[in-house]
């Protein structure tokens, strides 16, 4: 049988999906983008794709490579289905097209074309066939139209080409923010932090390091690298002074912490926490200067405290911190506690004479020689006798996370706005812009009706209204979010997303600028196939404590499915639009080095990727017994109108690939029924003697055995790995071991040290119970001993080192959760946490975890099958 049978039907046998199941996805496992100018070749994809102007101009160079071969007859006759297949890398479902939406199985070399397109194209332009491919066998298969068009059709009658291009049901919204039919609005997540202890601020420096701050409720601050890893020396540890308690919805503790803008020269953190001072419960504003040692942490002997303000009772405590764009910093302070704000004659938070219940702007610079902050001139109530000159607005109830808007990236439009969310008492919470002087209506108004009938009815109450206000069946406990103003995400830009504790509500305000109304829609999570892309989830965990943004502009929010500040529940989700992304490399920056004192914590997500999860129409095997969990991940309570918590697993569990196990001899479908040979020749059809004679308009120049290829198409020796302008190819830094492994070769030196028949450090094997070669238990050798690997992290990049090694081209898949077999007792685990890009010359030259060092079973060793899919099947 020939080569093509092997290699051309095992990728058929892949490439057909059910119908239907595809989305917008690039050849890199990335949503499309609008180039940033427009495409001059491949037109039909200007406006939204795959392809920027570069990438553009390299298809048109092959196009016209190609087109050498040709005299005008055959240009004309050939040229659109030329331009048309090699443009299909730039289609907003180029993944679904070239079967690249599971990185574990091999890529299409050309797109799925529809039955129709591809019978046309073989009636007049079959011999063009091995100029488009690096498959040597196109000879074998130029005659028989039906295996010719075995060879390329993709059977989905909705996403092949070009019936993709015309579908209106596909196209109509393609690169629009997703909507389900209720008209919420569907978004993706990427875990970046977790095990965190009620994570109740994020902040960054804007020093141009991107690294960012995570604050614990119970006093510590911590700091993680761009990289996701986190420094395991806190930034700030106040553990011993916040007052906190392990009690679930405590409102104690340490509440916020803001950097000032200058952080970079002037390097100084300021905080806010719960303290008991004589047996007084206070809220504290300190000021802490930065370690002269380390940069990542700050000198704990420093602190000063600014401000103190006593507090009646345990709840309502505020707690934000943020500098305006004015420099001041701005302190948000809830009304004292209890309900109703019961204090006085009209409330705390009318009250201007006291501090609760208000919104303070002081001056913290220039105050290293005197009193700890100064009062700007400008502040509304300065110079009545009566007022605390600390205040800028009053009147609010309990604003819990406000946050400045960046502005429009290009126009400008709403930079410095001061948008809060303010807790309400019985009915609603509400969403508010912070102006100097507002009064914000507590006690008399809550949302945009009256709690407080009399002072509500009051002429001089001149209260400005939210926003927007919702009522409690939606949520019960406001959190304030951010104006999305990042890069990576353009249909994103405007918006502002905030949330609710108590229901676990992910929610949107749009601005309509000519009318100043705001228009409300709920985000939820998108469907499997919407995130299916790598490193997204679609769920979280429901009490949403906080929001953040990193130095990017990119948003984040915080939350833990125990409302305890001593339970590690706690998580940081990015926000992650998956109907459209920035053009690839505009979104890029160059993070400034920060020096590392003490030991990074290399970050592993726990939740299961999308791409990750099993079919739902395939059986889920029954999973063998996993060790418990010596840290429980708590669980969310479920409301019936909201998103479950995710199940944690030890491990992400793999992929079901297929319905049925891949045969490693298969056999020809059942849908493959060799069509009769047509024997009618276009007119332009020179009659030829031979059945494989080319057509009159093709140049009589003798046809190299392997058409010449243009320098960008250089294929990789692995028959799976991607062209080298979507993944890098592997590098040429060590020779394919095709002898037993550790084996030296011959005539060379024995190494210094070097025992004979020990093998080499980072050696591997595939250890099977029935004696295979191909497939098996990964095991490594590492300081004289076998041992296995976790399957933790562990991918196709990963397996196709060890094949490599083993002298295998051929990656088939990854087996995980020890379903080849599990390490004999005596075996120890040696690798954990794997991860390569595929061109390593050993898994010891991939990021792992230290050897011997894991938190797996034997129930997690990772198997590999390997594979020669160019070789013949007999």
């Amino acid at each position: 049988m020939t080569v093509w049978r092997t290699q051309g039907l095992c990728l058929l046998v892949i490439l057909i999906s059910p119908q239907g199941n595809a989305h917008p996805q690039c050849l890199d496992y990335k949503p499309p983008f609008q180039p940033p100018e427009p495409l001059l070749f491949c037109k039909e994809y200007a406006k939204f794709g795959c392809c920027d102007l570069d990438r553009d101009d390299q298809i048109s160079q092959r196009f016209y490579q190609i087109m050498d071969y040709f005299d005008h007859s055959g240009f004309m006759a050939c040229g659109k289905y030329i331009r048309s297949i090699l443009c299909q890398e730039c289609s907003p479902y180029a993944a679904h097209l070239y079967d690249a939406e599971d990185a574990n199985t091999p890529m299409r070399e050309l797109p799925g074309l529809c039955g129709n397109y591809c019978g046309d194209y073989w009636l007049h332009c079959r011999y063009t066939l091995s100029l488009l491919t690096d498959y040597n066998e196109t000879s074998a298969i130029e005659e028989d139209r039906s295996k010719f068009c075995k060879y390329l059709e993709l059977k989905d009658p909705e996403y092949c080409y070009p019936n993709v291009l015309s579908d209106d049901k596909l196209n109509a919204n393609l690169g629009d923010v997703k909507a389900d039919p209720q008209g919420c609005i569907q978004m993706c997540l990427e875990e970046v932090a977790n095990g965190l202890r009620n994570p109740v601020a994020m902040v960054h420096a804007n020093d141009g390091t991107h690294r960012f701050f995570v604050a614990e409720q119970l006093g510590y601050v911590w700091t993680y690298l761009p990289n996701g890893s986190r420094i395991d020396r806190p930034f700030l540890n106040l553990t011993r002074a916040v007052l906190t308690s392990p009690w679930a919805g405590d409102e104690r503790g340490f509440l916020c912490i803001a950097l000032h803008p200058q952080f970079t020269t002037v390097k100084k953190a300021y905080v806010y926490y719960s303290v008991s001072v004589k047996k007084q419960e206070k809220i504290r504003v300190s000021e802490f200067i930065v370690s002269d040692s380390d940069m990542n942490m700050l000198d704990h002997s420093s602190e000063r405290t600014l401000l103190e303000v006593d507090e009646p009772a345990s709840n309502h405590n505020g707690g934000q911190l943020l500098f305006g764009l004015d420099g001041y910093l701005y302190i948000f302070i809830g009304d004292g506690g209890k309900a109703g704000d019961p204090f006085g004659k009209f409330g705390n938070s009318q009250n201007k004479s006291t501090l609760l219940g208000k919104a303070l702007r002081i001056d913290v610079d220039n105050n290293d020689h005197g009193a700890p902050y100064s009062i700007p001139s400008d502040n509304p109530f300065v110079g009545e006798s009566v007022s605390r000159p600390e205040i800028y607005a009053y009147g609010v109830r309990n604003m819990w996370r406000c946050s400045v808007d960046r502005g429009d990236p290009a126009s400008g439009q709403g930079r410095g706005r001061m948008f809060c969310g303010d807790v309400g008492q019985n009915k609603y919470e509400e969403v508010d812009l912070i102006e100097n002087g507002g009064n914000y209506g507590w006690r008399a108004k809550e949302g945009f009706s009256c709690y407080d009938n009399k002072l509500c009815s009051n002429s001089s109450l001149n209260d400005i209204l939210p926003i927007f206000a919702y009522p409690h069946k939606i949520g019960k406990s406001v959190t304030g979010g951010y104006i999305y103003r990042g890069c990576q995400m353009p249909n994103l830009n405007g918006l502002y997303i905030f949330g609710d504790f108590m229901s676990g509500r992910l929610m949107s305000l749009k601005e309509n600028t000519e009318t100043g109304k705001w228009t409300y829609k709920e985000i939820c999570m998108g469907a499997d196939k919407t995130c299916s892309f790598p490193k997204l989830i679609n769920s979280y965990y429901k009490y949403i404590i906080s929001f953040g943004e990193d130095e990017a502009g990119e948003l984040y929010f915080l939350a833990t499915g125990a409302a305890s500040a001593t339970a590690r529940a706690g998580v940081v989700y990015k926000i992650v639009d998956p109907s459209r992304r920035a053009p690839p490399g505009k979104c890029s920056f160059k993070p400034t080095p920060v020096n590392i004192k003490g030991k990074l914590i290399h970050f592993s997500p726990k939740e299961e990727f999308v791409i990750n999860k099993k079919p739902s129409t395939t059986a889920v095997p029954k999973p063998k017994p996993t060790r418990p969990s010596s840290t429980p991940r708590p669980r969310a309570p479920q409301t019936p109108t909201r998103r479950t918590p995710p199940v944690r697993h030890s491990t992400p569990r793999p992929r079901a690939l297929h319905t049925t196990p891949r045969s490693l001899t298969p056999g020809r479908p059942s849908y493959w029924t060799p069509a009769p040979k047509p024997t009618a020749r276009p007119s332009y059809w020179t009659p030829a003697p031979k059945p494989t004679a080319r057509p009159s308009y093709w140049t009589p120049a003798p046809k190299p055995k392997t058409p010449a290829r243009p320098t960008y198409w250089t294929p990789a020796p692995n028959p799976t790995a991607r062209p080298s302008y979507w993944t890098p190819a592997p590098k040429p830094t060590a020779k394919t071991q095709t002898s037993r492994p550790g084996k030296r070769g011959r005539g060379k030196p024995r190494r210094k040290g070097e025992r004979r028949g020990r093998p080499r450090s980072g050696t591997v094997r595939l250890v099977s119970a029935d004696g295979w070669k191909d497939r098996g238990r990964v095991e490594i050798f590492v300081r004289g001993e076998w041992g296995t690997v976790c399957d933790d992290m562990f991918n196709s990049q990963a397996a196709a080192v060890v094949c490599r090694q083993l002298g295998f081209p051929v990656v088939e898949r990854v087996a995980k959760r020890a379903e080849l077999g599990p390490g004999a007792g005596g075996v120890r685990i040696l690798l954990d946490d794997v991860e390569c890009d595929g061109t390593e010359r050993t898994l010891l030259h991939c990021k792992h975890a230290k050897l011997g060092k894991n938190n797996c079973s034997h129930d997690e060793d990772v198997g590999v099958v390997c594979g020669h899919y160019e070789h013949a099947v007999e």
